[in-house]
């Protein structure tokens, strides 16, 4: 082998390698959570709404939230105007997950204290693959709706 044929075969491995290590990147979901909040409950129970965008090649999914505010949070989705509990969300690939009023949401029951307006209430969000993801959810007005603004 000539000089030649050995550093083109050396070039081609190590082109080969960095384009391996760049494509597993893309692989995996790359989470963040925007508009997050809560309106100020008037009863024992509440609703979360926020927005989980995945910027990755890789769907995941939100299969469980827990927080300090309810030993008992679920995930629920509206259709035809019923609300049920999943098990869990898909995130897609390069797309986002939508939790929304009149829509699919976070439910708390019998909470163990009344958030206020201007507070915030602690989630951890439990993803398949991504693990968890700590959010703080300002508590706004009663009727806060970012949508009809």
């Amino acid at each position: 082998m000539n000089r030649r044929t050995v550093l083109a075969g050396a070039l081609a491995l190590t082109a080969g390698v960095a384009l391996a290590g760049c494509s597993t990147g893309s692989d995996e979901p790359e989470l963040k959570v925007v508009g997050a909040y809560l309106p100020q409950p008037v009863s024992d129970m509440a609703a979360g709404f926020l927005v989980v965008q995945n910027s990755g090649g890789a769907a995941d999914r939100l299969t469980s939230v827990t927080s300090p505010l309810s030993d008992d949070v679920t995930i629920h989705e509206t259709k035809n105007q019923q609300m049920r509990e999943v098990e869990s969300f898909e995130v897609p690939a390069g797309g986002e997950l939508d939790l929304e009023r009149g829509g699919n949401h976070i439910m708390f029951m019998d909470l163990k204290k009344q958030p206020k307006q201007g507070e915030k209430v602690s989630v951890e969000l439990h993803f398949e693959k991504a693990g968890r993801i700590t959010v703080d959810l300002p508590v706004k007005e009663t009727t806060h709706n970012p949508k009809k603004q």
